[in-house]
This record gives structure tokens, sequence and C-alpha cells, in this order.
């Protein structure tokens, strides 16, 4: 409560926000390649406990230092009245777009700090949805058509993974599965703090279903959809680029696993081509031209 009055009161607008890590000499994590990434909110605890800091660093500082969490977009102003009025217009169809991009970003960064640093991809598609899809209270339920459609139905290791990092309670998820889906507790008290709405959570966590428009088929292994997920949410327009080291850690896979997904990608066609600049420590890859329109 007390660092959540110093965030509300001390609140900058969103293009004013920078990394104060940076501002500081980047001293609050070991030696990395530099800022890269958009700007969150981030708490630090030291190693005894007792100090704790809330401030705003970008996605790589964030990812490159210890004991640190993600605090999921908790400072949203409140939309101008046109705008409220203009998206609660049920005629009006809603075209997912970077708002989506954005906010699952800043869920596979949290994610990143908040599970350990090997978790499978399955486990990881698995926590995206989760996170996203809980209610206040951090209790979530994933429809049994959900799960098929990831294709994790009928599958308790990737809940079992989950359960033995601390990151939820499903107690013998296999008991609990119903034609209802499965029932999980989230204990990340991060999670519980998102401010956006719920319904807006749950068009993000669609759009990481299926992130158009670099997305890898259903029958897709998990750890090709996830490092398409994460090129995703680091693509704008027809190109991308992120930093090779927060590349592996949301994807949880070596960088040599990367580079051979990287290669299944571009032999599927979903991407063109991409390179590794060792100096620079960063990686980038870009989009097979558009099709031209019909005529």
């Amino acid at each position: 409560a007390h660092l959540s009055r110093h965030a509300h009161e001390n609140a900058v607008p969103d293009h004013l926000r920078t990394c104060q890590c940076q501002a500081r000499g980047c001293h609050w994590h070991p030696r990395h390649r530099g800022c890269a990434g958009s700007v969150l909110l981030v708490l630090t605890g030291d190693r005894s406990g007792r100090r704790w800091r809330l401030t705003d660093a970008c996605a790589a500082c964030a990812a490159a230092t210890d004991q640190a969490s993600v605090v999921p977009n908790i400072l949203v102003t409140a939309p101008p009245a046109a705008c409220r009025a203009r998206n609660n217009n049920p005629r009006r169809p809603y075209t997912p777009g970077p708002q989506e991009q954005v906010r699952v970003r800043e869920m596979l960064t949290y994610l990143g700090a908040a599970l350990p640093r090997f978790s499978s991809p399955t486990a990881r598609l698995l926590a995206v949805q989760c996170a996203l899809r809980a209610d206040a209270g951090g209790r979530v339920r994933l429809p049994a058509g959900l799960l098929r459609s990831m294709r994790l139905a009928g599958y308790a290791a990737p809940w079992h993974e989950l359960t033995h990092a601390g990151w939820l309670s499903c107690h013998s998820p296999t008991a609990r599965r119903t034609y209802g889906g499965v029932v999980a507790q989230l204990l990340d008290a991060a999670v519980l703090d998102q401010a956006p709405p719920r319904r807006a959570r749950a068009r993000a966590a669609h759009w990481a279903l299926h992130p158009i428009p670099l997305a890898a088929t259903r029958e897709a292994p998990p750890a090709v959809q996830l490092t398409t997920l994460t090129l995703a949410v680091h693509t704008s327009g027809r190109s991308g680029s992120v930093e090779v080291d927060l590349l592996t850690r949301l994807c949880g896979l070596s960088l040599g696993q990367v580079e051979e997904l990287l290669d299944r990608l571009v032999r599927a066609r979903l991407l063109d081509g991409w390179q590794r600049f060792a100096e620079a420590g960063e990686l980038r890859w870009h989009l097979p031209p558009e099709p031209p329109p019909d005529a």
C-alpha cells in the first residue's frame, strides 16, 4: 500500500518516463548490452529484504536485475470521455492492435523475471494466459475449449511446473479438470495489481494466441509458439529487433535453440530472414512482403 501510494502520487506521463537505472549508470544489475525495450514499472528488493525500490526501468534492465518484478501496468490513466464512449459503443467492432501487443510484451517481461530461468515454453505460454485472464483475486479458470486450442488439454506437467515454481496453486490439476476447464489460484501479488479492465486483458490474452502477422500454426510445438509470440511483441511493421539476452530469457531457451527455431520459422515462411549482431548483442528479423491486394 505504501509503494502503491508513491506510485500514484509521483506518476509521470508516459512520454516523459525514462529508464532510471540508465540515469544512475546501471548500477542496479550486472553489466549487459544496454537499454532496450519499453519503459516498465519495476519493483526490486535488496538481499536483506529491508529496502525496496519502485522505479521506471527499460525491459532489458528489468530482466537483468536480480530480485526484480515488473508491476503490470498499474498506472493507467482514465481515457477521455469521447474515447470511452467510442469503445463502449456495442455497434463498433473492436480490432486488436498495439495496446494488446504492448500488454503482452509487458506480461512476457514480467514472467521473464517471475519464473525460473529455464521454465519450459509450455509453462510460459500457460502462465501468459493465466496472468491475463485472472480476476482481481488472482483466480483463473481456463475453459476446456481454450486448453484444447492450445494443445494442452489432458497435460498436467505445465501446471505442476508452475506450482513447483510457487507461481500458482493448482492441487492435482488432473483431479480439478472438468468439462469446464481448469481452475487455479495465482500466488504472485504483482499479478493482482493489473490496472487494465478484465475485458482489455482478455483481448490481450486472445491476441497472444494469434499474434498476427507473426502467428505459428496451432500444430506447432510450444517452443515455436512462444518464440513467434516473443518476436511478434518486438515487431513493428515488417521488421523487429530485440537484445539477444532478453530474447533467450523470455523464451527460456539457449541461444543455439533460439537460432534453430528462427531457421525453422524461415523455412515455414513466417520470417523472410534474420541476423544476429554479436557486437551489439542484438538480433534482428524481417517478415515476408505482404501479399498484393486482390484486384
